[in-house]
């Protein structure tokens, strides 16, 4: 028994801690163009240059983290149920 209470308090403070992190923070950098908003190629001479602008970001370099667009999500729902 005090296995199971010892993983629970763990994932609740995981949880708070990723709560707080969207809450504080609640942009993070693309993972497709790791935040450059285009991605990087190489001309013939193997010298980087700017590529296309990357569609998963519409080249901002920033997403919406999972933990706030579900609580953008679920406000959303709940202010157009209450008016």
């Amino acid at each position: 028994m005090p296995l199971i209470a010892l993983a629970i308090a763990c994932l609740l403070a995981i949880t708070l801690c990723y709560a707080g992190v969207c809450a504080g923070s609640p942009f993070g950098t693309c993972r497709k163009c790791n935040g450059f908003g285009f991605a990087t190629t190489t001309d013939r001479k193997g010298r980087p240059k700017r590529g296309k602008r990357c569609r998963r970001c519409k080249g901002r370099g920033k997403r919406v983290r999972i933990g706030r667009w579900i609580y953008n999500r679920a406000s959303r729902i709940y202010r157009a149920g209450t008016h």
